[in-house]
């Protein structure tokens, strides 16, 4: 399947999870690429949206492979890709300072896109995870584990497209994933895309300026 862009995948995206939108729930993008996605999500399901925020924690020698992941949370949720790490003779004193410079970007990420923007209530809510793409899986993960932290109480996986394994192995970490293309062999996610251009912080923070973080509660009865 190939998406005209992210916009593109995130109105196909909606087609398929409108079954959830009269259980209310709350969209969780993963900056950059995911927010144009979710954005489009979050209006079809008139839903709130917040980031959730990770980081993959690259080898030094090899920053594109996948050494674990971390994501934002009162405790960090850190995932160790221990077959990388043996293989690759990594000490735990280099792994934690890849570790600690992902989570200087992480608090980067977080004043630069939110200040003092409220953050989205989970728990009790069904929340649906959005990216723009799954691959290894590895930052996927980290993402869910600390999305399930905050208790919600149903975990959902959405993405335009993820390879079929990284699907099976993500499947225990959720109530139900959600994909709209799962090749055997991904190659890489922009090949399923017509533009996969790199999403600047600007359009990050201009779209959450289009949501709302929460659902208003409603008024107290007999008052408007």
């Amino acid at each position: 399947m190939l998406f005209q862009d992210r916009a593109d995948a995130g109105r196909q995206l909606a087609k398929a999870l409108l079954k959830y939108k009269s259980r209310e729930p709350v969209i969780l993008a993963l900056p950059r690429g995911g927010v144009l996605v979710a954005a489009e999500v979050a209006a079809v399901l008139d839903a709130p949206l917040d980031l959730l925020l990770v980081r993959k924690i690259g080898l030094p020698s090899q920053p594109e492979l996948a050494m674990g992941a971390v994501a934002d949370g009162e405790i960090p949720t850190i995932i160790r890709n221990s077959e990388v790490i043996e293989i690759s003779g990594i000490s735990a004193g280099e792994f934690d300072a890849v570790c600690n410079e992902e989570r200087a970007e992480i608090e980067r990420r977080r004043k630069r896109y939110l200040g003092d923007r409220a953050r989205t209530i989970v728990a009790e809510q069904v929340a649906i995870i959005i990216d723009d793409g799954v691959a290894t899986g590895a930052t996927t993960l980290a993402a869910l584990r600390a999305a399930r932290a905050r208790k919600p109480k149903e975990l959902v996986l959405a993405s335009p497209v993820a390879p079929l394994d990284t699907i099976k192995r993500l499947h225990p970490e959720v109530d139900a994933i959600v994909c709209l293309d799962a090749p055997r062999d991904l190659g890489a996610i922009g090949f399923f895309y017509r533009d996969f251009h790199q999403v600047t912080d600007g359009e990050v923070i201009a779209i959450l300026k289009r949501f709302h973080a929460n659902r208003p509660f409603p008024a107290p009865e007999g008052r408007p």
